[in-house]
């Protein structure tokens, strides 16, 4: 869809009214054009996306129609006179962007003396001053998808919104294909039936496929014969800005072959900081903000106030650190994406990117918050941790000359989500499921929703399925007299208040001994819970497979099972963990990303433009290997240290990689290789093992097309998630979002370990008695998409089919030294420091240099 024309900026002062152009006189600004064409659309009464670079006046854009509205509207209003209700509501993915925008937004409000009230409610927002905002609604109110969820639950929901004019989603890419925008949209939806008239205007910087945002804002129309094309939301493009001013940083430090820290660079970093007003330097982990803080407070010597901001710190600390930034009293903030969106941080003159970026929309979010000034370049320093990443920040730079984009593409609306709506709705009052099933396929996630899953759905919320149906508990739900459907009891309603949300926080797992030496015991001995040997976090166990070993806390440990919320191990003899701890970026490597690093490594003409010990590399892996072609997925196998090892590079990222190494072991134990463990990072898989794969592969005792053939994502796939507790977990996720089990009560609130034990149980009686039921479908998908990756390994096992290139060498390869430092390392929870515990970086470098010309 073409973007909307928009006229130019010359026009302005004429399309404004009073006291609107007089304000932007007296400021000396002009509206820019896409702002004007934004009320343009929204006085035709047309849904809008509007598209502009930050700094482009977007967040004004969008409330400009509802202040020329209310202005009108509330003319010669007595101040402290009550609203007509609620005329705007503003969305935020972030309770801190909604305060911002709150406090931006009461300056020129307050200059033009306009009669509007505008408030916030976040999970922050004092009950007593939520109650009133119920009975006294200000004109504008700000908030987030889970206080809309909330409010729509109450009986007079429909009264509170029946006035509702403009709905803005601020920041929309960031929620719009996840769980919370499934949320949203089903929100949006139940506000259309309230107020049919309202308009939606959604804000976004950084969009890949600008038609999916724009169907987001639209209802979508269905008839008996299921979905049908529906007219999306006009499109308004503002002009791009100047360009970013985007480098990586230069280092006459050795770049290191692997790692996350980029400790090699912190002088030029310090220097960095030292010649800018205000720096936010990204990192990708909360682990790794902890450690460079502590490093450039180490290198300080300047005493420069340097400020830290990450997600697990106390929202008291993150809210001091942001007034200080707006105040302009800091020189540096060390950040994760916690700061990635649009927040007005003062005089942020430098963005440093520690680490690869994972993508170009994720870079671009970031370096717009450098100069939030459209007539001024943004500048911004890449970082690589590693020489690996070095050309990925290349590529990064890349797709930002091109204003590419790699937004995550949208999947259907997810069920647990939907289940928790249908609760909402029931909590506000009786509901037709006729009805109820038009409304809820006309929001987009969910428009080609089936009325079977629908009625499932219904279904599960009344009773919680066939085999629970017995149990009282789960009855939520009830029919009356006419047919319509009503929540049980008073108590449902205030139950669902209490755990409305899809956010769900992942547990730490406890590790304990078990009594005994494992192995021989019997199962319930094994499990009996003995000395707690610390936390470790769940993501990671819940990969391993009964009789895996791994490090933890400087042991080799065998992984029994889990019992309730303790990872319950033994002691082993073995002096080598089969699979280690991933260390690292929790982004994975997007595959926009992917596709041009894989360019760029094979294309020698390239390699110029690299430093000159990145490109030095790759020459020697030409000389000694191969390098890899786009399509092609290169095998290599040596022998090292009386273990065989086979490496491949498939660039696809780190999530895919560990399921692929999952997989790829259950395969080559299975053709007797006897596989020991792997280790996976963002571009490379190593597997170790006793046979020589190497040989093997040479004799056809081993097939490389059957290895990577497609059918791995059937009876192997299947086989590894029931052996693993994956299911269980994303299972336990899903039944917390639909209200199954409830993780608050009145006056208390559940442990983690009651949680687990409750969904645990339930998993393993629909597994037995009712497995196709709703939710284990819910926790499938859930799997799928954000655990396993299991359309990105399709695609990749598709891509290389037929193009499966292997080298048998009598050493490790200059490629396979990153992945092969992996192995061996292991980061103790809740201690940033890395252990080497056998081979050295000196050692693999110089044994890889020594093959050249010695494939």
């Amino acid at each position: 869809m073409k973007a909307a024309s928009i006229r130019p900026a010359e026009s302005a002062p004429d399309a404004l009214p009073e006291p609107f152009a007089a304000w932007f006189k007296g400021r000396g600004w002009e509206p820019h054009a896409h702002q004007l064409a934004l009320l343009e659309r929204a006085q035709a009464g047309k849904d809008t996306l509007l598209i502009a670079p930050t700094g482009g006046g977007k967040t004004l854009a969008g409330f400009l129609p509802s202040l020329v509205e209310l202005a009108e509207r509330n003319a010669g209003r007595e101040k402290g006179a009550p609203s007509q209700g609620i005329h705007t509501l503003y969305v935020s993915p972030l309770k801190a962007l909604a305060v911002d925008i709150a406090r931006n937004l009461a300056t020129p409000v307050e200059e033009m003396g306009l009669p509007i009230t505008l408030e916030t409610r976040t999970g922050d927002t004092p009950a007593s001053r939520r109650q009133r905002q119920r009975l006294k609604p200000p004109d504008i109110l700000l908030t987030t998808p889970e206080q809309i969820a909330l409010m729509l639950s109450h009986k007079d929901s429909a009264e509170l919104f029946a006035n509702l004019r403009m709905v803005i989603f601020d920041e929309l890419h960031a929620f719009a294909s996840t769980k919370r925008g499934d949320l949203l949209a089903l929100g949006l939806a139940r506000l259309r039936t309230f107020a049919p008239d309202l308009r939606a205007i959604g804000l976004s910087a950084t969009v890949a496929r600008p038609t999916e945002l724009a169907a987001f804002l639209v209802p979508n129309a269905q008839d008996a014969s299921g979905p049908k094309a529906s007219k999306l939301a006009e499109i308004v493009t503002a002009p791009s800005g100047i360009a970013a001013d985007i480098a990586i940083m230069p280092s006459e430090a050795d770049l290191p072959w692997a790692g996350h820290s980029a400790r090699y660079a912190l002088p030029e970093i310090y220097e960095a900081i030292k010649a800018h007003k205000m720096s936010l330097m990204f990192v990708n982990t909360r682990s790794q903000a902890e450690m460079l803080f502590h490093l450039l407070w180490d290198c300080n010597e300047d005493n420069l106030p340097i400020a830290l901001h990450h997600g697990s710190l106390d929202v008291g600390q993150r809210r001091r650190v942001e007034a200080a930034m707006v105040a302009g009293k800091l020189r540096a903030v060390v950040c994760t994406s916690t700061l990635d969106l649009g927040i007005d941080w003062g005089d942020v003159d430098l963005v440093i990117n520690v680490g690869a970026p994972k993508g170009a929309s994720r870079l671009a979010q970031r370096i717009g918050r450098a100069n939030h000034r459209l007539d001024e370049p943004s500048k911004a320093l890449l970082v690589p941790a590693n020489r690996f990443e070095v050309v990925e920040c290349r590529a990064a730079l890349e797709a930002a000359a091109e204003g590419a984009q790699d937004t995550p593409p949208f999947r259907p609306g997810a069920l647990d989500v939907l289940a928790q709506h249908v609760l909402c709705v029931a909590c506000s009052g009786p509901f037709d499921a006729d009805a109820l099933h038009a409304e809820i396929a006309s929001a987009a996630p969910y428009h080609a929703i089936t009325r079977n899953d629908f009625e499932r759905i219904v279904h599960f919320v009344a009773t919680g399925g066939y085999a629970l149906s017995h149990y009282d508990r789960y009855a939520k739900l009830r029919k009356t007299p006419e047919g319509l459907w009503r929540i049980a009891h008073p108590r449902v309603a205030q139950q669902y208040r209490l755990n409305a949300g899809t956010i769900v926080e992942a547990p730490m797992l406890r590790v304990r001994l078990a009594r005994g030496k494992g192995g021989a015991l019997k199962p319930k001995s094994v499990l009996a819970a003995g000395k707690v040997l610390g936390e470790v976090e769940e993501w990671f166990v819940e990969q391993l497979s009964a009789g895996d070993t791994f490090l933890f806390a400087g042991q080799v440990l065998r992984f029994e099972g889990i019992r309730e919320n303790d990872a319950i191990v033994t002691r082993t003899t073995k002096n080598e963990p089969k699979i280690p701890s991933y260390d690292g970026g929790k982004f994975p490597l997007s595959t926009y990303l992917a596709d041009r690093v894989r360019r760029i490594f094979s294309d020698q003409s390239q390699w110029a433009g690299l430093p000159e010990q990145v490109s030095d590399w790759l020459r020697l892996q030409a000389d000694v290997s191969s390098v890899p072609s786009p399509d092609e997925i290169l095998v290599e196998t040596f022998p090292r240290s009386r273990k065989y090892y086979f490496v491949c590079y498939p660039f696809e990222g780190r999530l895919a990689h560990q399921s692929l190494g999952m997989l790829l072991t259950r395969r080559l134990e299975r053709a007797g290789a006897r596989p020991l463990g792997f280790v996976a990072n963002e571009y490379a898989l190593a597997i170790w093992g006793l046979s020589d794969m190497g040989e093997m592969i040479r004799r056809g005792r081993l097939d490389l097309e059957a290895l990577f053939d497609e059918d791995m994502l059937g009876d192997d796939l299947d086989a590894w998630l029931a052996e693993s507790n994956l299911m269980k977990r994303s299972f336990r996720t899903c039944a917390i979002i639909s209200g199954l089990i409830e993780r608050r009560h009145p006056g208390k609130e559940k442990t983690g370990r009651q949680m687990t034990v409750s969904s645990d149980l339930v998993y393993d009686v629909l597994r037995a008695h009712e497995p196709d039921h709703i939710l284990l479908q819910a926790a499938w998908a859930d799997a799928a998409t954000g655990l396993v990756d299991i359309a990105r390994l399709g695609q990749f096992l598709k891509r290389v089919r037929g193009r499966i290139t292997h080298h048998a060498l009598s050493r490790v390869s200059p490629l396979s030294v990153p992945v092969m430092l992996e192995i061996g390392r292991e980061t103790v929870p809740g201690d940033a420091k890395e252990t080497l515990l056998r081979e050295t970086v000196d050692e693999l470098i110089a044994e890889a240099a020594s093959g050249r010309g010695q494939p």
